[in-house]
């Protein structure tokens, strides 16, 4: 199963950005989005260093709500 991360944009240099998640920051490619308007701040799905899906501050938490389930359960 893959997974993509939700990430949000902080930094953007040409078809790179440097994104972060609870506090992780990376580098991640823009190229797949290069057609889309993209902005600091704006939250994207990355799946292995790619944005791939441009998505909604609301997707961004819920994501990350599931996720954060899921990780309680497997540790529990």
């Amino acid at each position: 199963m893959c997974l993509a991360v939700p990430m949000q944009i902080k930094e953007i240099n040409g078809f790179n950005a440097r994104c972060e998640a609870k506090g992780v920051e990376r580098e991640v490619s823009l190229f797949m989005m290069q057609h889309d308007s993209l902005v600091l701040g704006d939250y994207v799905l990355v799946h292995v260093g790619y944005a791939i899906q441009k998505i909604t501050l609301q997707d961004y938490r819920s994501t990350w709500e599931i996720y954060d389930e899921i990780l309680a359960t497997e540790h529990a």
